[in-house]
Order: structure tokens, then C-alpha cells, then sequence
């Protein structure tokens, strides 16, 4: 049974949310049979250029700094209860486009998950950028990828059209955020739930998915 999630590495309820998810995969009694494969979907997809994440929410919302501060403690304290040790202080904001493009291609080497968890500690825990080349080609070389085929990759336009095409699936699907998880193309969850909304879902559809 796959379970397709759409999500993107500069957002910390995406984070939140695989958490959660694994969790209740572990506690699933047939999880040997489920594919997790990762949609992308970018929040800021006409981000150009990097700037510092706190006046970047702060022009958004239209808030103070210190609004934003209290905003991004309140998400801490939230991954902090999953296991997580966020440090949004230092933390930038860019397009994602390339990123995305780059856990596509992880997938052919069985490396999808593993890239994005490394992007998804590099961004929330390291406060490391995940925007240009270098840091890319980095983070795919530190899960076991070749830097020269990623970097190949990156200087062309591998995996643009799928990139695009699973922001239209999401949409067709009524999702417009994330993370936004989908069982068996049956049942979503928007958001990150708690986990017992995860445990609930996987049982249901695996039932329908088995009979």
C-alpha cells in the first residue's frame, strides 16, 4: 500500500508530520507492505532569491519580530515533543524547487527518505540553507548519492515537469498546504494530526487495500 505525502523541506510542520507518520508506521502490524513516497509541493514557489526567515514571516503576516519569535516557540515546543530540536533562529527562506527536483531523483536509488530526512535536520535542527547547489549536492552526498550525477541533475532540468505535476495532484485533491498525506489515494490527512489520527487511517485503509 503506498501512502504519498506531500510536503517541503522548509516547513516545520512537515517535519512534525513524518514524525508522526513513522511512529505510527512502527506500531503498524503490516508495515513491511507500505511504500512512503514523498510528493513535492513548494509553499513559496516564486520565492527568488534567500532571506532571513523571521522578515520573511514577519512581512507576510505583517507582524513584529517578536511576534515571530513567539510563533516559532510555540512550534519548538511542538517538535520538541516529537523528538525534534528545532533551532529556527538562524533559519533562512528560498525556492525549493531544486530540492524537490533532487528527492525525485533520490528515488531511483532507494534514497528518498533518507535525503529528506538529512535536508529536513540539515533546515529545522542545523539551521543550514537548503536552497543553492552546493548545499544540495552536500546533503546528497552525506546520504550515500554520487555529488557528480546530482550535480549533473541540478544543471539541467531532470524532474522539473514531475515537480509541477504533483503540486496539480495535490490540488485536485483538495490540498492547498501541507503536509498533506494520502493513504492508498483514498484517505487524507491535512496537516500534521496527532498521531492516533495517523494509527486510525492506516487501519482503514489497509483494511479496504487487503480485502
Amino acid at each position: 500500500m503506498i501512502v504519498d505525502v506531500w510536503a517541503d523541506v522548509v516547513c516545520p510542520w512537515c517535519y512534525i508530520g513524518k514524525r508522526r507518520l513513522e511512529k505510527a508506521i512502527e506500531q503498524f502490524p503490516h508495515k513491511d507492505q507500505l511504500v512512503i513516497r514523498h510528493r513535492a509541493f513548494q509553499l513559496q514557489p516564486d520565492a527568488q532569491g534567500i532571506t532571513p526567515t523571521k522578515d520573511y514571516l514577519s512581512e507576510k503576516y505583517n507582524i513584529a519580530p517578536d511576534q515571530v519569535s513567539a510563533m516559532q516557540a510555540q512550534v519548538c515546543a511542538v517538535a520538541d515533543g516529537e523528538g525534534l530540536c528545532y533551532n529556527l533562529d538562524g533559519t533562512l527562506t528560498g525556492n525549493t524547487f531544486n530540492a524537490h527536483r533532487l528527492l525525485l531523483w533520490a528515488a531511483e536509488f532507494g534514497k528518498q527518505d533518507e535525503l529528506l530526512e538529512k535536508l529536513f535536520k540539515n533546515y529545522f535542527e542545523l539551521s543550514l540553507p537548503v536552497f543553492e547547489d552546493g548545499d544540495l549536492i552536500k546533503a546528497a552526498e552525506e546520504v550515500g548519492l554520487d555529488g557528480a550525477q546530482a550535480k549533473s541533475l541540478l544543471d539541467g532540468d531532470q524532474y522539473a515537469s514531475e515537480v509541477l505535476a504533483d503540486r496539480q495532484v495535490a490540488a485536485q485533491l483538495g490540498a492547498n498546504g501541507v503536509p498533506f498525506f494520502v493513504f492508498n489515494m483514498q484517505y487524507g490527512i491535512s496537516g500534521a494530526q496527532p498521531q492516533e489520527v495517523f494509527n486510525k487511517t492506516l487501519e482503514q485503509a489497509w483494511s479496504e487495500f487487503s480485502a
